[in-house]
């Protein structure tokens, strides 16, 4: 058996699609390919799904408890980092600012989207 040669697709479940568009688009500078109950951006190769979902959500989504932590999109080089920083502040999207990572020392910014599931933009040049 061979070992999966990268991620094809993630599915995210959102209360407002709508919502969850007017984020997306923005912070990734990009138009969803859109069908029926679901908006679908491209990242390189990976697709990410956001679907609407009808059930009541019971809990607030909190980060730290069993599942996804955060989504994190690379950046290759600090001007990109910048102008994500200057897209967010444009919108007026809430963000961490520009930080050092503890462990590798790399820069980054973190924020939450509409559901409060945090993504982050992470500076990692392509070696």
């Amino acid at each position: 058996m061979s070992s999966p040669q990268f991620v094809d697709h993630l599915v995210f479940r959102v209360a407002d699609l709508g919502k969850t568009e007017r984020f997306y688009t923005t912070v990734l500078e990009q138009e969803p390919e859109r069908a029926d109950d679901s908006a679908m951006y491209r990242i390189g190769e990976t697709r990410l799904f956001f679907t609407r979902c009808r059930r009541i959500q019971r809990k607030r989504y909190e980060k730290e408890n069993v599942g996804l932590n955060h989504l994190a999109f690379g950046v290759v080089t600090v001007e990109e980092l910048q102008s994500v920083r200057t897209r967010l502040d444009q919108a007026r999207i809430v963000h961490s600012g520009i930080r050092k990572d503890r462990y590798g020392y790399k820069d980054f910014i973190w924020l939450d989207d509409p559901d409060n599931m945090r993504i982050e933009f992470y500076f990692r040049p392509l070696s």
